[in-house]
């Protein structure tokens, strides 16, 4: 667990009182169900703030084991559904809340902030939005069940735990790899996917406005070890951003697409939230 004693500055006052803290809401991504977040949800109670991890619309609670085994919610799911999703929770939620998504989450965060939400951002092995064209082999290897076949374009696409250790356990051995399969993964909405894929040449749901210039913070981090969404992506993103608007890059060394729910979860939390609370004063 690393040093987090520097990770609670003094917060804001407002006539003699503390303002509550912001919900955080956590967004998860392909593959994934909102269990991925149990550990940071959990590690940011232990910090003082509520956070939240609803899944995507049309999962409702069931576990990835009940979703595997009906995975028709997922079929033709599209990236405007999804944000729209958390915009209704967004809104019902007492104050703009903190943003912070894994992978397509972590495009999900940025769509976001450029539509006016949340008080800060976080994204964490984020898919990139349109018109970012930076492709790896490993990505196409982690992709090819879908994108290999166009015949998955609205199909809900099985993820085998082969496919998982590649793509998430890469830093585990097979038995390690297969834990996590079973609790966490499910099927891949393929729409998406393929969204994510052809908005590489720029248009479609998954654009942004890089120069905003009221946008609330944004971290994007990466990891070297990812197969997913390898750190070159992530720096693609980056260099995109221009204007004002804060955007920074934390590289996490060897962390794997796995990197919210494996070993050094805790350090990539902390420094989150730390980052959070430094550039947003909540």
């Amino acid at each position: 667990m690393s040093d987090l004693s520097a990770l609670a500055p003094d917060a804001p006052q407002t006539n003699g009182h503390t303002p509550p803290k912001p919900t955080i809401l956590l967004i998860h991504g392909l593959w994934m169900t909102g269990l991925c977040w149990e550990h940071w949800i959990t590690f940011f109670a232990s910090h003082g703030y509520t956070a939240i991890s609803p899944s995507w619309p049309g999962f409702g609670d069931r576990s990835p084991s009940e979703i595997r085994s009906d995975p028709k919610a997922l079929e033709g799911l599209t990236i405007h559904a999804v944000v729209d999703h958390y915009i209704k929770i967004i809104t019902s939620l007492p104050s703009p809340p903190i943003l912070m998504g894994h992978s397509f989450g972590g495009l999900f965060v940025q769509i976001l902030l450029s539509k006016g939400y949340g008080v800060a951002g976080v994204g964490i092995s984020p898919a990139q939005p349109s018109g970012v064209l930076a492709l790896k082999l490993s990505t196409v290897k982690a992709s090819f069940g879908v994108l290999g076949n166009p015949f998955t374009y609205n199909k809900a696409v099985p993820f085998t735990e082969s496919q998982f250790h590649y793509a998430f356990g890469n830093a585990l051995d097979k038995e390690q790899s297969k834990v996590l399969w079973e609790r966490y993964s499910v099927p891949a909405a393929a729409h998406i996917l393929w969204q994510g894929a052809l908005g590489a040449f720029g248009g479609g749901d998954g654009a942004v406005d890089w120069r905003k210039k009221d946008r609330a913070p944004l971290l994007l981090i990466a990891g070297t070890n990812d197969h997913v969404v390898p750190r070159e992506v992530v720096e693609a993103e980056k260099k995109h951003y221009g204007g004002p608007a804060v955007v920074e890059l934390k590289i996490f060394e060897g962390r794997t697409h796995g990197i919210v729910n494996q070993e050094g979860w805790e350090e990539v939390a902390a420094f989150a939230l730390k980052w959070v609370q430094e550039k947003a004063n909540v």
